[in-house]
């Protein structure tokens, strides 16, 4: 008789993140359960059309001894009542997840969370760590960070090992967002004013993500019921630079001029994009010396990343 596979539940799993890491779990030995909104009939799925605080799990759980709990309420902050959609998928739904998977004798738990749990910049002051204090930055930050607090809780009374993961920006093939928004201005050749921008932001390439967190389910070393980790690629550049970078990868040559800083600042203050002044302008960077610090390393460079990220 061959030895049983152990069983992951991966949610949001035919999402950006989820299509990543689905396949880098399914080579690394674990029969992957994938909870969907639609099926798509294939492999083992369950159908999951709501995530929220009276989401029934059991038929989901049964024989799982891990969950990654990938899918979450982004992108939705110009919705109305989009505080309470936030906190009920986000915070709600997740921490009704982890009760569920504990009480289904699931041994581990990750949980994908945000770097902007600590905010939108650090200009002026170190890296983030792990040891910060938390000032999430948006309802998207908010809820993610409640739902950390309710973990660390939940944690305390359980035998099932929670891991929370902090990344950045993550890109991909298939991201959306910012990333998306960069990309296609890249590619047509956009004329675009950051060369004066002098800043460093941290990113994660959804390899290194998925590679994380396969190495993270295999580590003998975890001891702690508890533990968050910031990730990010390793080399944490600037705006200007990541422009260049992108259009390397996509064989565009880079359309960058100058324009003071103060004046962007300006410009975008009186468009009401103080996401985007953060997002471009502010220096972002993470302390990931601890994800190091249990023997893991990022599966690609920024290069590899940015290259695969555009290869479609």
């Amino acid at each position: 008789m061959s030895e049983r596979k152990p069983v992951v539940l991966v949610t949001g799993a035919n999402g950006f993140v989820g299509r990543h890491v689905v396949p880098a779990l399914t080579r690394a030995g674990w029969s992957v359960r994938r909870a969907v909104r639609s099926p798509e009939g294939t492999g083992d799925e369950v159908v999951i059309e709501t995530i929220g605080p009276e989401t029934d799990w059991t038929g989901a759980l049964e024989g799982v001894d891990a969950v990654v709990h990938l899918a979450a309420r982004v992108h939705h902050k110009h919705e109305e009542h989009a505080e309470g959609l936030y906190r009920s998928v986000n915070t709600a739904g997740t921490l009704h997840l982890a009760r569920c998977a504990a009480a289904a004798g699931v041994r581990q738990f990750i949980f994908v969370s945000t770097a902007l749990v600590h905010g939108r910049c650090n200009a002026g002051r170190p890296p983030f760590s792990e040891d910060d204090m938390l000032k999430p930055s948006g309802l998207y930050g908010m809820s993610k960070a409640e739902a950390e607090s309710g973990l660390r809780r939940l944690s305390s009374g359980s035998e099932m090992k929670i891991t929370v993961v902090r990344p950045p920006l993550i890109y991909g093939e298939g991201a959306k967002g910012n990333f998306a928004l960069l990309t296609r201005a890249v590619k047509i050749g956009l004329p675009l004013p950051l060369a004066g921008i002098r800043n460093r932001r941290a990113f994660l390439a959804v390899q290194n993500l998925a590679s994380f967190i396969v190495w993270r389910l295999a580590d003998p070393r975890s001891t702690s019921n508890f533990e968050v980790f910031l990730l990010a690629d390793q080399e944490q550049v600037s705006t200007p630079e990541l422009i260049q970078r992108l259009a390397g990868a996509s064989g565009k040559r880079p359309r960058l001029f100058y324009m003071q800083p103060q004046l962007l600042n300006f410009l975008l203050n009186i468009f009401g994009r103080l996401d985007a002044h953060d997002s471009l302008i502010g220096s972002f960077e993470l302390d990931v010396s601890k994800a190091l610090g249990i023997g893991w390393q990022p599966q690609v460079s920024l290069d590899e990343g940015l290259r695969l990220a555009l290869a479609c």
